[in-house]
């Protein structure tokens, strides 16, 4: 970093040029930084929650990280969600992220996020789906959908670019309007038969990969018989699924201690009986070879979402538009810089 500090702006465009059609990059960044954290090169406090109490639905969240390596940042996010949006045609989320030199400490760009928070939890969902099922030693054919936002579409990106290939989709929703978007979506770039389920048991029973991807607050999915067929579960939204079920499963998490707060499924789940035993282990585990996925019961990955992901992923943003000579600076960003003036 120079003498006189820098501080550039990249625009959600900008984000979009440097992922889009970048997934398998965009993975391979994700699994580097999850490897990154199992090793200890990483610094990921707790998510810190800001709400509301006259709008409980919605939130604003900060994640503050810190990572070595090739990423080399300090940063944090700062993401919202308020799923009112949604009916008035606004994306639910919106965020941005600071990059923080690791020298001075001085931030030095600022770039939208939602973005990027997509990209990172579909990388993180198909590196899941990708080496928990080449674990198993099968990789799914009939995939569901529950919950059908942008988050449901960043995964299925991410699923394709990582390899899988589909023979059903599966949709369910509560809003048939948007289950029926989502399957004009898959239509364009699926050949497998698309199903729009009218009951949530139908969609968990017939398929073997399920995606998880809603803005549930508590668990709404209670029996595990709909999972006797052993289905691997990418749990992403947390707290869809209710304590039996995932004391029946074997369970991957991103980052145990994280995903052991907030209520989520896992949370609760401890709060049942007592302990973690029924956590097999961490991604990082399963990368590793430390923990490997059994065929005979129900994989649940559920990850709490870490912020080492986001700085990965906006780093290389940074640095791809940078290399392009499109970085928009803002002049005199820092104007105190004169000790006694």
């Amino acid at each position: 970093m120079s003498q006189s500090p820098s501080f550039a702006v990249i625009s959600g465009a900008q984000v979009h040029e440097a992922v889009h059609g970048h997934e398998t990059e965009v993975t391979a960044m994700v699994e580097a930084a999850y490897r990154l954290h199992g090793e200890g090169a990483t610094v990921n406090p707790d998510s810190y929650f800001l709400r509301f109490p006259d709008q409980p639905s919605n939130r604003i969240i900060a994640l503050p990280a810190s990572v070595k390596g090739e990423v080399n940042a300090h940063g944090i996010k700062w993401i919202s969600s308020f799923p009112g949006n949604v009916a008035n045609g606004v994306p639910r989320a919106s965020a941005v992220l600071i990059l923080n030199d690791t020298e001075t400490g001085y931030p030095f760009a600022c770039l939208e996020s939602s973005i990027i928070s997509a990209a990172r939890t579909a990388a993180s969902a198909a590196l899941a789906a990708a080496r928990i099922a080449d674990a198993r030693g099968d990789r799914p054919r009939r995939v569901g959908f529950f919950g059908v936002g942008l988050i449901a579409r960043y995964i299925h990106t991410y699923l394709a670019a990582n390899g899988f290939a589909f023979d059903e989709l599966g949709i369910y929703d509560l809003s048939a309007d948007h289950a029926a978007g989502f399957g004009e979506y898959l239509a364009r770039t699926e050949s497998g038969s698309i199903f729009i389920h009218a009951e949530p048991e139908d969609l968990v029973r017939s398929s073997d990969l399920i995606v998880f991807a809603t803005v549930a607050g508590e668990p709404h999915v209670h029996d595990p018989a709909w999972f006797a067929h052993n289905p691997l579960v990418l749990h992403v939204s947390l707290r869809d699924l209710a304590p039996e079920i995932i004391l029946a499963s074997c369970n991957v998490v991103d980052d145990v201690e994280h995903c052991m707060k907030a209520n989520t499924s896992p949370h609760l789940a401890e709060q049942r009986v007592g302990n973690r035993d029924f956590v097999a282990g961490t991604l990082y585990d399963v990368l590793t070879g430390k923990v490997v996925p059994p065929a005979d019961k129900p994989v649940v990955f559920s990850p709490f979402g870490l912020g080492v992901l986001d700085l990965a992923v906006a780093r290389h943003v940074y640095d791809q538009v940078t290399a392009s000579g499109q970085l928009q600076e803002v002049p005199g960003f820092f104007h105190e810089m004169k000790r006694y003036g």
